[in-house]
């Protein structure tokens, strides 16, 4: 019984042994980790001070960039660390280097700042990608941000930062999840983008405690964001301002983030930038909307540092409401005023596709077509504010190529055609506009013009236009293909039942009638090719032709086309009177920008004329002859053609000396016989055979025109080399 005894109490205390030991285990491991939490705890209360030179040892080589705490590189850096959830820095100075390929002192410098970063954002951040800083916080801020041509950025980190990729999408920025800074300067420079700004900044948070906002002596006098800079943006001056009465994010993360009010004023070359509105961030100006203002020498000079192509007009200002939904930009024209035009419109521009697009409907109550006269090279209209520098968009070249047209006297402009700015943009917008002043003191404006725009991979088409003029209409359709080195312009118009004594203006003195009445009807089939308009024009093929119904034509500019000295003697003493047209028609061939008139006859009860030679769009010259058929007898009249000669810019008139020299020499020997008889050679009988051969061609060409009214199509233009398929 002892023995048993014994045993069963050696077993009860080895297992009271046992139990013991996993307790006591248990103890040790709870202290171990107790101790170990009281000490992180206690080391981040401390800020962790013996991790100063560690850590600013690890950013340098997480960023591989040169990060220091101290401005004294022999002094222990002064730093409060944390790093319970996130890495946050605390320090009077941070400071973190340029690339080694830049000559800045550093990329980023802060003053009584402090800097919180996330785990995971350091770690994209060494492998190339945006750099996202949480927070930060200073007293003052400088950074030097630069891009070279090759298009390495300073805000790359990591093995990306001393590569060139000119073929890479341009690097992100450092995504900002807060910015407060109580005074900032910034240097930027991007060689891609042709930019360089200088900019002083602030941004306090209206939010912040008084006692701190107390102990900041740099504290702005106003919450919120204030920015002035300035520089340059693709060789035009530039100014900024911008405020607003929050801190406004540099680059919002959060598409959700608050909207703040936000006032900019910008100047970029000639053209001046308001503002007035609310948006989300900065750089991608997300969420924007407001009300804006802008003006300038030319819609082109806007259109350049948006990255929107707009055609080189003159000077203009607009004004209304933009709204940026995403990368959507929506803008609504209250009033577009270009020179003496009056226009409104809403459009969307969407950059998104792989050629951008610009889509809406442009409005109007007045478009003068001189206003748009740069856009292919001509002078503004005269009521268009000058500018001091050349047309948006125009070279120095083509200046002075267009200085040397003119003194060269000639008329059609001949500035190139920016044909790659046709494949930098799509655009469908419809057009009505109540009234097209064609900048003519001859002619009424068209009233109202509507056309349906569309410019697609390079062409550009004004399709189904519809104009009304003088109670009639013009009417068809207009392309210009800039896919090629050489652009290809094509027309097929018509017009009919345009009343010329509505259409073109004919003041005459005591009532006289107008010198052309009658209803014009008519069409043109054309194409041209060409770097200019002039060099199109010099290149047309195709046709034009026209026929005027119920008609009539002044009797003394019959008689004076004729040269019939008596009866023209009569209108002046009697009046001029009406004659009517029995018929007129005309049938142009074009031939390397050469109209020849394949036939062209004005029938009047009085006289046939008949209209014969040539008219140059190639050299801007003109040989023309009118020949005149008398139905009537006439005892004065020379009846000898009358040429038209010259260039646009200088015609001259003048008699055929083919057949008026032998009227007078004949009229000089009867005069040695009999001064009376000397008028005999100018004696006109009339010739009613010629006369009526010539009214049955006239009315045999009309039956024909108006059976067939359709021009066969213009002959295709040659390919040419250089085609390409951007766009």
């Amino acid at each position: 019984m002892p023995d048993k005894r014994a045993r069963r109490g050696v077993r009860i205390s080895a297992m009271n042994q046992a139990t013991a030991r996993p307790v006591r285990w248990r103890w040790v491991v709870g202290g171990a980790a107790t101790a170990i939490v009281v000490v992180l705890a206690v080391c981040e209360v401390l800020g962790w001070p013996f991790l100063a030179a560690p850590m600013q040892r690890w950013l340098g080589d997480t960023l591989q960039r040169r990060v220091s705490f101290s401005e004294d590189p022999a002094a222990a850096p002064k730093v409060v660390i944390h790093l319970l959830g996130h890495v946050k820095l605390s320090a009077p100075y941070i400071d973190i280097g340029a690339p080694a390929w830049s000559q800045e002192p550093h990329m980023l410098s802060v003053r009584d700042g402090s800097l919180t970063l996330g785990y995971l954002d350091l770690w994209r951040a060494s492998r190339g990608q945006p750099l996202r800083i949480r927070e930060l916080r200073a007293r003052e801020l400088d950074g030097r941000i630069e891009r070279l041509a090759d298009g390495r950025a300073s805000w790359q980190f990591g093995n990306k930062t001393d590569t060139p990729d000119t073929a890479a999408q341009p690097a992100a920025m450092p995504v900002f999840g807060r910015l407060e800074v109580d005074h900032g300067t910034t240097k930027y420079r991007d060689a891609l983008m042709a930019a360089s700004l200088d900019a002083n900044f602030s941004l306090v948070d209206s939010s912040r405690p008084a006692a701190v906002a107390a102990s900041a002596p740099a504290l702005a006098a106003s919450t919120g964001f204030q920015l002035s800079a300035k520089g340059s943006y693709q060789k035009n001056a530039v100014t900024v301002a911008v405020n607003t009465i929050g801190v406004l994010p540099v680059l919002a993360e959060d598409a959700a983030a608050v909207a703040l009010p936000l006032v900019l004023d910008a100047r970029i070359g000639g053209a001046a930038m308001s503002f007035r509105g609310t948006a989300t961030d900065l750089l991608n100006l997300t969420a924007l909307k407001g009300r804006f203002s802008v003006q300038g020498p030319s819609l082109a000079a806007v259109g350049d540092p948006l990255g929107v192509t707009l055609p080189t007009t003159g000077a203009f200002r607009t004004d209304g409401l933009i709204a940026k939904d995403g990368v959507l930009w929506n803008a609504v024209f209250d009033r577009a005023t270009i020179g003496e035009s009056r226009l409104a419109g809403a459009f969307q521009y969407d950059p998104r596709p792989g050629v951008p697009m610009l889509s809406g409907r442009l409005t109007g109550s007045k478009l003068l077509l001189a206003d748009l006269g740069p856009a292919v090279g001509t002078a503004p209209s005269p009521g268009a504010t000058p500018s001091k520098s050349k047309p948006a968009g125009a070279t120095a070249t083509d200046v002075k190529a267009t200085d040397a047209n003119a003194k060269a006297g000639r008329v059609l402009p001949d500035r190139e055609f920016d044909l790659p700015a046709l494949r930098a943009m799509n655009a469908n917008v419809l057009i009505d506009i109540d009234n097209l002043d064609l900048g003519s003191s001859f002619l009424e404006p068209l009233k109202p013009l509507k056309t349906h725009l569309v410019l697609h991979g390079g062409v550009l088409t004004l399709a189904d236009l519809d104009a009304r003029t003088g109670q009639g209409r013009l009417f068809g359709n207009l392309q210009l293909d800039g896919r090629a080195k050489l652009a290809l312009w094509t027309a097929n118009l018509g017009w009919s039942g345009i009343r010329l004594e509505s259409w073109i203006h004919q003041a005459r003195d005591k009532d006289a009638p107008p010198y052309v009445t009658g209803r014009l009807g008519g069409q043109a089939r054309v194409a041209g090719q060409g770097k200019s308009t002039a060099a199109i024009l010099g290149s047309l093929q195709g046709g034009v032709r026209f026929r005027l119904a119920d008609g009539s034509i002044s009797h003394f500019a019959i008689e004076a086309a004729g040269l019939d000295l008596a009866q023209g003697l009569g209108m002046l003493i009697k009046g001029d009177d009406s004659l009517p047209l029995s018929c007129t028609v005309a049938d142009f061939k074009a031939d390397h920008g050469v109209l020849t008139p394949r036939a062209f006859v004005i029938d009047t009860r009085d006289s046939l004329l008949w209209v014969d030679g040539t008219v140059s769009l190639a050299n801007e010259g003109m040989d023309l002859k009118v020949t005149t058929s008398p139905k009537d007898f006439s005892p004065l009249a020379l009846r000898t053609p009358v040429r038209v000669r010259g260039s646009f810019s200088d015609p001259k008139v003048s008699l055929d000396p083919s057949r008026l020299g032998p009227r007078v020499g004949a009229a000089a020997l009867l005069a040695l016989i009999n001064p009376l008889a000397a008028v005999i050679p100018f004696v006109d009988l009339g010739d009613s055979g010629d006369a009526a051969k010539g009214a049955d061609t006239c009315r045999a060409l009309s039956q024909r025109i108006a059976a067939h009214p359709a021009l066969p199509p213009p002959p295709k233009a040659a390919p040419t080399s250089g085609r390409t398929t951007r766009g």
